[in-house]
């Protein structure tokens, strides 16, 4: 007798689709990035030395690379402290900017698909080409009109530096954490504006596949504005800020200090087993964070099928 053929669940039929649906990521992750950490991993335990016809030899130093990079190394530790602090304070401006954005970009108004590209604009014009031609214009602008915008800016001031509005929410009780933390925002908000173009876009695909019946019921219900934020909107988006925060993060640590360190570290002085020290570890502490993160924000995540 012929054996009977199980039937798949319908379980298993979506853990098959979603392994096929990853599988280019999977192709490329297997060929090229684990080979290139791999790599990475044995430079940082070598000396490496440049041929001059070609290739290189490894000469096996163990963790002394490790060693000169957290003790004798002038920069490495203070630039990749700080280039983490301003990630733990870019990402939740960032994820909840984007959100807040999403939400009026979301709703019908005139000119809302210019209003949307607007916001994307950044992320255009951050490619490598258009950067360098605004650093070019900007060169050439000065002493001219940058100067001169500059000096309407300290003229709208009025003279008042930043420290009488940290000395003013002072003497109101406010804790200086929280007020370092808002002035550390004001800084950034024009970075902010500029990180937020993917995000956004994210979040409102999110807004836009929430079944209308849930915004129904909520209104049957007497529910206000408030109240379906917190009880309908924000759960069904939480899947998706947990993609916003892992691309934000990685994103953070692309454009950081430490990867550009490591980068002059390997190219201009030659030190290509430091370098890798340097990569290595940055992404470690990306793993980690978000390893943290995405962990502490699944727990709260709701998943609608």
């Amino acid at each position: 007798m012929k054996k009977k053929r199980r039937k798949m669940t319908l379980t298993r039929k979506r853990a098959i689709t979603g392994y096929l649906f990853i599988m280019p990521w999977l192709v490329g992750f297997l060929w090229f990035y684990a080979r290139s950490l791999f790599m990475t991993f044995q430079f940082s335990l070598n000396v490496l030395e440049v041929k001059p016809g070609g290739g290189y030899t490894l000469t096996f130093a163990g963790l002394d690379n490790f060693l000169y990079a957290f003790r004798a190394h002038a920069s490495f530790k203070q630039v990749l402290t700080t280039s983490i602090a301003d990630m733990l304070i870019d990402v939740p401006l960032i994820t909840f900017f984007s959100l807040f954005m999403a939400l009026l970009l979301n709703k019908k108004f005139r000119g809302r698909t210019l209003v949307r590209a607007i916001f994307f604009l950044p992320v255009i014009l951050n490619s490598e080409a258009i950067v360098d031609a605004t650093n070019l214009a900007r060169s050439l602008m000065s002493g001219g009109i940058s100067n001169a915008a500059a000096e309407v800016a300290e003229a709208a001031s009025g003279g008042v530096s930043i420290e009488y509005y940290i000395q003013m929410f002072g003497s109101l009780g406010l804790p200086m954490g929280i007020i370092e933390y808002i002035v550390g925002a004001v800084s950034r908000i024009s970075d902010i504006i500029n990180a937020s173009g993917v995000q956004i876009i994210i979040f409102i695909a999110a807004l836009q596949s929430i079944p209308g019946s849930l915004y129904e019921v909520a209104k049957i219900e007497g529910a206000t504005g408030y109240e379906t934020f917190w009880k309908v909107t924000f759960p069904m988006v939480m899947p998706h800020i947990i993609t916003n925060v892992v691309y934000t993060v990685v994103d953070s640590f692309t454009d950081s200090e430490v990867v550009e360190l490591a980068y002059d570290t390997a190219f201009t002085y030659n030190n290509y087993g430091l370098s890798s020290v340097m990569s290595l570890v940055s992404t470690v502490i990306t793993c980690l964070i978000l390893v943290i993160v995405c962990r502490f924000i699944q727990k709260r995540a709701f998943y609608y099928n």
